[in-house]
């Protein structure tokens, strides 16, 4: 069998056959063992709660994040500038809020780019703390990736060499990944720091599609994104310019998000150490995930949107810490409209794939059309989570304001440039188990009961390798892998589900349940992650490290 979490032997194509074949019948002994976590909710984590005045549900307009301009533009590519920084901003209506932002907004600046035009954008860090930027689903090289421990520091922060080793918190259920407090990655002897502005670089030579931006940096990356340090990448090219998508107007980008707000409108988060500087960690009833009870859209809670009467694109990100959503669009009698699947993580589908409800895992995107054609003008569509309770189960909400003209259709065929993969062509199987452990200094997240070290390579594999990767759960964990798009090949032994269909980067994977993966690991050699993407297991040592040579 493939080692737990490690380097799988290389095999012939007829033992791929066989122990491929075979991972539904090892499944139900994994599965067994963890039958009780099956019969866990469909939320995990601790809830906070708001003191603030919070708006009514639709009544707050949806904002459309700014579309960032290049700095400058040349034939090989554009380079952009985002200054990182603290800001008050009113998020609910008639309150200010301290955010962490990227020029200033929450969600920060929409990137746009073509498929194969590389994009320079230089950070400068004008926060309190060290940053690392992490373009989510990009083909990027090592170097630019950003690895938890490539931080950039803010002017007068020590070099990481100068601080003391740290250790971890001792408080149950709260430990550090490493101990190392994040500050330093002195553990790290390939940790490349800059100081106060780094430029990443983004070759972008992929499928169009909806990526985000945002902090990695090593055990504070839940409440760096907590405070506002997100935003949205969208890669444009020919193959879908050639559809008659909805566009313009009509192409709205959704990143879904909730938070919790005190009294005075600042945000509440369970960090042991406020200032994000030393002390990483939550305390214990939030260990599992932080969940708010204020949904935002594009950084407004419970927003409207203004639409005509034709079909629109919905470009949805699930950018909470550790929030799922199950969406529905429901009219003011009661009736699901479907929403017409038509891409996933990594771009377009083959062809579209009809839901009347949708899950999003944390970090997951979805490209969907929804047709308000037929209903009456002034009519309210609501975007609803089925997971939700109470305001929770509140998104947004679309009105109908007028009649329009809709030239769009949703094609029968929408991209044939999807990989062809077959399980015979993989050269090794591998096989990991997110699961709750005991590390040196208490409990936290493990892959193969392992907590991350930046010093340890987990996986090694050859550039162009094809790989089959088996993934066990324990409560939800929606898995991210760095660098490369994967297709899901199975679902606890048995064929994926619809909203499966596509090229992924992240798998959400549900209490109890087992997963295949296959994937050509392309692109770039160096050093990658993969990790769960429950922000709060992420920083309490769900990670691991890949190495392309």
């Amino acid at each position: 069998m493939a080692d737990r979490c490690g380097t799988a032997p290389e095999l012939s194509r007829r033992r791929v056959l066989a122990v491929g074949g075979g991972l539904g019948l090892l499944a139900a002994g994994s599965l067994a063992l963890s039958g009780a976590m099956a019969q866990h909710p469909t939320r995990t984590g601790g809830q906070l709660r708001s003191t603030a005045p919070l708006p009514d549900p639709y009544t707050v307009p949806l904002p459309i994040p700014p579309v960032l301009r290049p700095a400058a533009s040349r034939a090989g590519g554009d380079r952009y500038e985002i200054t990182q920084r603290e800001v008050d901003a009113e998020v609910l209506p008639g309150t200010r809020t301290r955010l962490w932002t990227y020029n200033g907004t929450f969600p920060g600046p929409t990137v746009e780019s073509r498929r194969g035009r590389t994009v320079h954008v230089t950070h400068r860090n004008e926060l309190p703390v060290p940053t690392v930027v992490h373009l989510h689903g990009g083909r990027t090289p090592a170097d630019s990736d950003g690895y938890p421990t490539d931080l950039v520091l803010p002017d007068g922060w020590p070099e990481p060499s100068a601080h003391p080793h740290h250790g971890a918190p001792t408080t149950s259920g709260t430990a550090s990944m490493t101990g190392m407090a994040a500050m330093s990655g002195m553990r790290d002897p390939h940790a490349v720091t800059s100081r106060l502005e780094r430029t990443y670089t983004f070759p972008l030579d992929q499928r169009a599609t909806l990526l985000w931006y945002h902090d990695h940096r090593m055990d504070f990356t839940a409440p760096a994104i907590w405070r506002g340090l997100a935003g949205l990448h969208l890669v444009r090219d020919a193959v879908e310019d050639a559809l008659d998508l909805p566009g313009g107007a009509r192409e709205l980008p959704l990143m879904i998000a909730d938070r919790a707000f005190a009294a005075d409108g600042s945000l509440i988060y369970p960090a042991l150490d406020p200032t994000l500087r030393e002390r990483p960690g939550v305390r214990g009833a939030y260990a599992a995930g932080v969940l708010g009870d204020v949904i935002l859209v594009n950084g407004a809670p419970w927003p409207v949107h203004e639409v005509d009467a034709v079909r629109h694109r919905l470009r949805l990100l699930n950018a909470s810490n550790a929030r799922h959503y199950d969406l529905e669009a429901v009219t003011e009698d009661g009736r699901r409209l479907d929403l017409v699947q038509i891409g996933a993580d990594q771009g377009l589908l083959a062809a579209p794939v009809t839901h009347t409800s949708l899950p999003l895992a944390p970090a997951e995107r979805y490209d969907v059309i929804i047709d308000f054609a037929g209903l009456p003008v002034g009519s309210l569509v609501r975007l609803r989570n089925q997971l939700g309770s109470g305001r929770t189960r509140d998104v947004m909400a679309f009105r109908v304001a007028r009649t329009a003209r809709d030239d769009s259709h949703v094609p029968k065929t929408l991209a044939d440039d999807l990989p062809d993969w077959r399980r015979e062509d993989a050269t090794a199987v591998r096989e990991f188990a997110f699961r709750a452990g005991h590390m040196e200094h208490g409990r936290g997240w493990l892959i193969g009961g392992r907590a991350f070290d930046p010093e340890r390579t987990d996986v090694t594999t050859r550039l162009g390798a094809l790989e089959i990767w088996r993934f066990v759960a324990d409560v939800h964990h929606p898995v991210h892998l760095h660098l490369v798009g994967f297709q899901i090949l199975s679902r606890g032994g048995k064929a994926p589900l619809p909203h499966d269909a596509g090229l992924k980067d992240t798998v959400s994977l549900r209490p109890g349940e087992s997963a295949e993966i296959i994937t050509r690991f392309d692109g770039y050699r160096g050093r990658y992650l993969f990790h769960c993407h429950n922000a709060e297991h992420e920083d309490m040592g769900m990670m691991a490290n890949l190495r392309i040579t």
